[in-house]
């Protein structure tokens, strides 16, 4: 609904595409042509942290806060980002630490905690949070808060493995201020909300992944083919053709997982959001970082020396290489992924079921 506005803003979505048509696919092309810039920090730094945290904005914020920020975030002229890991709680999301109280006229939260890893956090003007509003030890505190920066809020720039364009943050907040209005749903449904919205995010990792993926195999080929060794082009040796095989046959698989779940997400009402495709999202991720590690390690190994150099013809596939472990990670560490789709799957199982 939002891109329907966009005509209004003076905003055209590339290649002619009515805003009414614009779907899951429109949006996949997109990541995984960005992917093929071959360059993970830069390609966050074009809009991650948005695109995990404005998906949450419209559909848990309340109307007010989506049409007067809505617009703005469009058009680029406001940044937001999703806050919710911590130094002492990753994947274990009801471990969170952070809290909100209401100030004695309940008009304002009164926030406090510590964020970590929060891609673009180092320059963004809102953040998606999550915050502990109760007291009961229990996943029912969690609610998610709309945080503008401001006083009380402090960010710092945390350098990781792939690089520092992404604006990689610690959020730091002490007692900062936050209207009541800005609360996204009701108080202890913010839970239910983190899950609900990983299923984009994870989605998003894997449709990126991919897309990098897929140039640095380009890359790979083609280095492979211009590359002379013991007087030969390297292609021209069994083993390197059995590698550039195999990594070709794992894309593929990759692929058409990828479609396949996408599909799922156009005629799934609500799109992605929904209990339903939690376990095959992520399955999907689980399985895009597991086989895209092998690619990356085959692909260095064709390039060699090449292959670990940030910056020359090899420069895609380092970067590749740097960003599998990291996907693996955020959005939901594979072993997390793994147990959760296996745990959705039980959940639909017929308990009578049996051989």
């Amino acid at each position: 609904p939002w891109l329907k506005a966009l005509g209004s803003l003076g905003v055209k979505i590339p290649g002619g595409v009515a805003p009414e048509e614009f779907d899951y696919f429109h949006e996949m092309l997109a990541h995984q042509e960005f992917g093929r810039l071959g360059r993970p920090g830069f390609i966050d730094s074009l809009g991650a942290g948005f695109g995990i945290s404005a998906p949450a904005i419209f559909h848990f914020a309340s109307d007010a806060v989506k049409q007067a920020l809505g617009p703005q975030l469009l058009l680029g002229d406001k940044w937001s980002v999703l806050s919710i890991s911590e130094p002492f709680a990753g994947s274990d999301v009801a471990a969170l630490q952070a809290t909100a109280e209401k100030t004695p006229d309940g008009k304002f939260y009164m926030v406090s905690g510590l964020k970590k890893w929060i891609t673009e956090g180092a320059y963004a003007d809102y953040f998606v949070t999550a915050v502990r509003t109760g007291r009961t030890g229990t996943p029912k505190d969690l609610s998610m808060l709309l945080i503008e920066r401001g006083p009380g809020l402090e960010t710092k720039q945390i350098k990781t493995t792939y690089s520092t364009c992404c604006g990689t943050a610690m959020v730091i907040m002490n007692n900062v201020k936050v209207p009541v209005e800005n609360l996204m749903g009701k108080e202890g449904s913010g839970f239910k909300q983190i899950m609900y919205n990983f299923n984009h995010e994870r989605w998003m990792i894997a449709v990126s992944l991919i897309g990098q993926g897929r140039q640095a195999l380009a890359d790979t080929f083609m280095w492979s083919r211009q590359r002379k060794i013991f007087g030969k082009s390297l292609i021209d040796q069994p083993v390197i053709r059995n590698k550039l095989a195999a990594s070709a046959a794992s894309l593929e698989t990759l692929q058409a997982f990828l479609e396949t779940v996408t599909y799922d997400m156009c005629k799934t009402k609500g799109g992605a959001v929904g209990d339903r495709l939690a376990g095959p999202i992520a399955m999907l991720k689980y399985h895009t970082t597991r086989t895209a590690w092998q690619i990356a390690d085959d692909c260095v190994q064709i390039f060699g020396g090449r292959g670990i150099t940030r910056t020359g013809m090899g420069a895609k596939v380092e970067g590749f290489k740097n960003y599998v472990k990291y996907a693996a990670v955020y959005g939901g560490s594979e072993e997390i992924l793994a147990d959760l789709s296996v745990r959705m799957a039980m959940r639909a199982f017929p308990p009578a079921a049996k051989l």
